[in-house]
This record gives C-alpha cells, sequence and structure tokens, in this order.
C-alpha cells in the first residue's frame, strides 16, 4: 500500500494455499460442535421430555449464546458456498478469497474464543457444557491452520489495498448473484446516489419527512409493487431481489429503505391472510404506491409482547368495529391511508388466541395535522436516527372500521396472520442492516483516505486498515446470509430460522460498522455535520425492531430445539 508514499510495510501475497479446500475442510467439525451445543442445550432445557419455556428462561444466556454459536456455524456455511459459487463462475479472485479466509478465520478464532452476544456478553463454549475433548475433536488441521494463520495484518492490509484500487465497484468482492439482480442493484445504486444521498443528511438533521417526490419516484420504479404477483399490480419480483433493493436503498438513507418494508408488510399480510376481495381491493394500490400502509402492532408497556395487547375491538349490531386503545411506535403513520391494525376482539381471552387484524382506512395527515379523523389523537415522538418517516404515538377512541375491512373475514387469526410476515419482514430487515454497514464503510473509506494525520493519510495506519477490513468482510458475511434467507424464502422453504440468523447479525454487523466508522472519524465522527453520525444513530435501531437481538436470540433458540432439528 503505497498510494501516497508513506505506507511502508512489504505486502506478501498473504492468501492461504488451497483457501477454498481449507474452509471446506472446517465446515464439518463446525457443525458437529454446533449440534453437541444444541443437543446439550437441550438436555438442560428438557423437562418430562418436553422443552421448557421456563428452563429456557432460567439458562437464558446459554440459550441465547448457542442461537449465536449456531448464528456463527451457518454464516461460515454460507461463505463457503458463496466461495465455491464463485469459483464455478471463474470469480473467485484475490479479494474474495481474501474476505473468504478472513471471514472463515475470524469467526472460527471467535467461537474457540468466545462469541460477542453485545458490547458486555460474551458467550463461551464451555457455558453450554462443552468439554476439553469436544474442543479438541473441533480443532482439525484445517480449523487450527485457519484459526492461526487465516485472519493477520498482511492479509487484512491487502484487502484494503485492492479496495482502494476497486474503490469504483459497488461491492467489495463478487456478490455471487445472477445478471439479473446485479443490474436491479446498479439501477438502485444510481438512484441513491442521484437521489437520496445528496438529501438524507438534511432531512436526518431537520427530522424532516422524505419527500412525497421521492415516494413516487420509488413507486415508478416499482418499489412498492416488488413482490406483489402481476395479477395483482404488482412485478411479482423474488425475496431476493426485494433484498437487493432494500440494502442499496439503505445504503443511501435508511428511512428510505425502509418505506418498502410498510408495504412488504401490508402486502404480506392481505397475500397470506385476506379474502379475494380484499386482495382485489388493496394490492394494486399499495403496488402503485397510491395507497400507504402504515404497521400499529405495538402497544405501550408491552414491547415485545403481542399477547398481551389490550387494544380492543367491539363489534356493534350492524357488523362493523369500533377500536379503541393506544398504540406506539407507529413508524410514518401520519401521511399514510391505511393501518394494518392488531386488536383484542374476544375481550376474554388473555393472550394472542383473542387478537385479530384489520386494515383500517383512515385519512392521511401532515406535520401539522398529522390526524385528521376525530377518533384518532396523538403525535411524534422524537428520536436519535431513523427520521425520515417518524415514529408516532396513537390513540383510538371508538374509531370505526368497516366488517369487511377485518383480515381475512374471520376473528382470532390477527397474530397468526402476522406471524406469516415476519421471515420476509426480517429478510428486509437484514438487507437494511447491510445497506447502513456499508454506508459507513463508504463514508469512512473515504474519510480515511482523505484525511492526514502526522503526514500521511488514515487509511495507512494498521487499526485503521484493520476496521476497513472487517468491515468489509463482515458485510459480505451478513450479505450472503440475507440472500440465503431470501432464497429459501423464494423456494417455499420454511426460513424462518435464517431469517432471524440474517437480521441478528445483520443489526450487530451495522453496529459494529456505525461505530468503528465514527472512530475512524475521531472528533470530527461526533460532529452532527458529518454523515458518519447519522449512520451511527440509525444503525442502532437495528437492534431492536423486528424483533430486540434478545427476542430473536430466543426465537433462534427455540427453534434450533424442534424435533426436526435433532
Amino acid at each position: 500500500m503505497a498510494h501516497d508514499g508513506q505506507y511502508d510495510l512489504m505486502i506478501e501475497t498473504p492468501v492461504m494455499k488451497d483457501i477454498l479446500a481449507l474452509t471446506q475442510q472446517a465446515v464439518k467439525p463446525l457443525e458437529t460442535l454446533n449440534t453437541k451445543a444444541i443437543n446439550n442445550l437441550r438436555e438442560l432445557v428438557t423437562l418430562d421430555n418436553k422443552v421448557s419455556s421456563s428452563l429456557i428462561e432460567t439458562h437464558q444466556s446459554a440459550a441465547h449464546g448457542v442461537a449465536w454459536l449456531a448464528t456463527y456455524t451457518e454464516s461460515i456455511r454460507q461463505m463457503v458456498k458463496w466461495g465455491e459459487k464463485v469459483s464455478e463462475q471463474n470469480k473467485f479472485g484475490q479479494t474474495e478469497q481474501l474476505l473468504l479466509q478472513i471471514a472463515v478465520s475470524e469467526y472460527l478464532g471467535q467461537i474457540l474464543g468466545g462469541i460477542m452476544m453485545s458490547q458486555g456478553e460474551i458467550f463461551r463454549l464451555n457455558d453450554i457444557g462443552l468439554t476439553t475433548l469436544d474442543l479438541s475433536e473441533f480443532q482439525t488441521q484445517a480449523v487450527k491452520d485457519l484459526i492461526q494463520n487465516g485472519n493477520n495484518q498482511h492479509a487484512r492490509a491487502l484487502l484494503v489495498d485492492i479496495m482502494l484500487d476497486q474503490s469504483a465497484n459497488i461491492t467489495v468482492g463478487d456478490s455471487g448473484l445472477d445478471e439479473d439482480l446485479e443490474m436491479i442493484r446498479e439501477q438502485f445504486r444510481r438512484f441513491s446516489i442521484d437521489r437520496i444521498e445528496p438529501h438524507a443528511h438534511e432531512w436526518h438533521l431537520k427530522d424532516e419527512l422524505i419527500p412525497l417526490e421521492v415516494i413516487s419516484e420509488l413507486a415508478e420504479l416499482g418499489v412498492f409493487g416488488l413482490t406483489i404477483p402481476e395479477e395483482y399490480g404488482g412485478l411479482g419480483l423474488s425475496k431476493a431481489s426485494m433484498a437487493v433493493v432494500s440494502e442499496e436503498l439503505s445504503r443511501g438513507y435508511i428511512g428510505v429503505g425502509s418505506l418498502g418494508t410498510r408495504t412488504e408488510i401490508a402486502a404480506e399480510l392481505i397475500l397470506c391472510g385476506g379474502t379475494e376481495d380484499q386482495k382485489n381491493h388493496w394490492l394494486p394500490g399499495l403496488a402503485s404506491g397510491e395507497i400507504l400502509p402504515t404497521a400499529v402492532f405495538t402497544e405501550p408497556n408491552t414491547g415485545s409482547d403481542l399477547g398481551a395487547l389490550r387494544t380492543r375491538a367491539i363489534q356493534s349490531e350492524n357488523g362493523d368495529y369500533h377500536i379503541t386503545g393506544n398504540k406506539t411506535w407507529i413508524t410514518h403513520a401520519a401521511r399514510t391511508h391505511v393501518m394494518t391494525l392488531l386488536a383484542r376482539t374476544d375481550p376474554d381471552s388473555v393472550d394472542h388466541r383473542g387478537l385479530s387484524m384489520f386494515l383500517a382506512e383512515k385519512q392521511p395527515g401532515t406535520d401539522e395535522n398529522p390526524f385528521p379523523n376525530k377518533e384518532i389523537s396523538g403525535g411524534e415522538i422524537e428520536v436519535l436516527g431513523y427520521r425520515g418517516m417518524k415514529e408516532y404515538e396513537m390513540a383510538f377512541d371508538k374509531f370505526k372500521v368497516a366488517k369487511s375491512n377485518l383480515l381475512g373475514g374471520q376473528e382470532g387469526k390477527g397474530f397468526k396472520q402476522l406471524m406469516q410476515t415476519f421471515e420476509s419482514a426480517r429478510i428486509q430487515t437484514a438487507a437494511r442492516a447491510v445497506g447502513v454497514a456499508q454506508a459507513a464503510l463508504d463514508e469512512s473509506f473515504k474519510y480515511a483516505k482523505d484525511r492526514k494525520q502526522f503526514g500521511k493519510s488514515l487509511i495507512n495506519f494498521p487499526r485503521v486498515i484493520n476496521k476497513l477490513a472487517m468491515m468489509a468482510v463482515e458485510i459480505m458475511i451478513a450479505r450472503q446470509l440475507t440472500y440465503f434467507s431470501a432464497y429459501e424464502k423464494d423456494n417455499e422453504r420454511r426460513c424462518d430460522l435464517e431469517a432471524g440468523m440474517a437480521k441478528l447479525l445483520g443489526a450487530r454487523v451495522a453496529w459494529a460498522a456505525a461505530d468503528n466508522g465514527l472512530q475512524i472519524h475521531g472528533g470530527n465522527g461526533f460532529a452532527l455535520e458529518y454523515k458518519i453520525s447519522r449512520i451511527l444513530c440509525d444503525a442502532r435501531i437495528l437492534n431492536i425492531f423486528e424483533g430486540a437481538a434478545e427476542i430473536q436470540a430466543q426465537v433462534i433458540a427455540r427453534r434450533l430445539l424442534d424435533t426436526e432439528n435433532k
């Protein structure tokens, strides 16, 4: 790396011999270790031959640690499969080899030394009762070689050096996607550069809604109808395409990347649980962007415990419903036309079985008058980041919803209907996380090249190199895990486990990239005028919404203990 004549470290070719074969050899012992951990957890939380929810809660740290271990195992498996794929396509160049080598080596090393579940929580293999013998069997020659030699300063420095030479590329390394999906990526990358990135920081600082003009342009590009079937006015494209679009739009600004999430959730609810009349009535308008939806689920003091919702829907003599209660953390609530609203229709129920989903129409509002309907009151919740659509709290006082707007025409199905959307929502959230992480890398890489300290660019200092290299590596790991979950969904295979893993890891990768990016900026990163300050705030929400990291790990652990995973 001698682009400014200041860096004198001699970079030898640090790619290990037969790196693809070596990483392939590491997968089997890792899978064996992962299976042992799951079986140990099963023994720990089984009572009377059944997995006990209370015991999972008692052993929550161990259960969540196993969820993270399984996520690392799947991450390494998907990185190796990505390496195999790009190798078959004759695209397994030095960049790809370094990404694979560093990724697998680093995650194997973390598995052995301790996985960071959060800044202050480290999961170690002895926490789940794995023995010295288990660890010895795991450390085959391939695993040892990778841990000892795979992720070193020379490898990271060479990767950053290549990134300097290939800075015009959209991604660091080949994505592994087909040509059609790469064309979609290029289209939305150009849109982000032209229409989003020049304005996103001002929208954030002024806490402004994303302009309707931009929403109209997104509609023209087909963002809102991306995965809606053609028969209902959509494009009928894959979840993989949705992931690519979400990634590139979120790279420009997470608020724009998240606009499609509202429609994705609403359309999925209607497609999975709606009547044919409801599909014909709502889906074309959602696909065209003429109808903007918002999701109204969360209530004060309930958080992720949706089964404890209190908002009630009482049916009148003519069959219509009147909804009363309080909701909070409603994204893009003011100027939307319809709410997917979860409320309790069985007043005697105390859990999710009494909940129903409504397609509740409302009048769009403005900043000055967010809720024109007289039965709705509320206001904006001021937030650190994720501002382009704004967050609101809402109160309903006998708000009328037509009987025909009960989703599916049946009461008591609301929670089940919502559960059907979780896979797509989490895939999209994982894709948004990848986009935010990539934005952090974009800003940090540019700053590190331009900023001079002690007579040379920041990018010539080893610890800055390390941060940039690991951003690029972990972004590719999260990207491949996200694409894998999308492909599983496209092939109609259950993928709540894979989508949950992608979301869990992606959120952590985004936060790490943003935090390290701000560190590279130093004091300037703490100044509001620098974009990295916004990216940090935006990244933080990813570990909370669509299932907080703790909830996500709990769900993953529970799924790992399913009988089919024995």
